[in-house]
């Protein structure tokens, strides 16, 4: 399977890089740099597929939710 288009951008409120995923709802991660959002949001991509699997919920394929590239 391949992988999950990430998001990396800074965020004035919370001072700090924030990397998400857009196809998984609610799976995100901060860091100071934006690679330590990235590493930190690929472990939440774990634990959400993990969850997600355990109570038998819906795991969407990669690149179902436009990203701004896309449109």
């Amino acid at each position: 399977m391949k992988d999950y288009p990430i998001n990396v951008f800074w965020s004035e409120q919370d001072q700090c890089y924030v990397a998400d995923i857009p196809d998984l709802h609610f799976c995100s991660a901060f860091g100071s740099t934006p690679e330590e959002a990235v590493k930190e949001v690929v472990i939440a991509n774990q634990a959400w597929l993990e969850t997600a699997r355990a109570a038998g919920e819906p795991i969407p394929k990669p690149g179902s939710f436009p990203t701004a590239s896309s449109l």
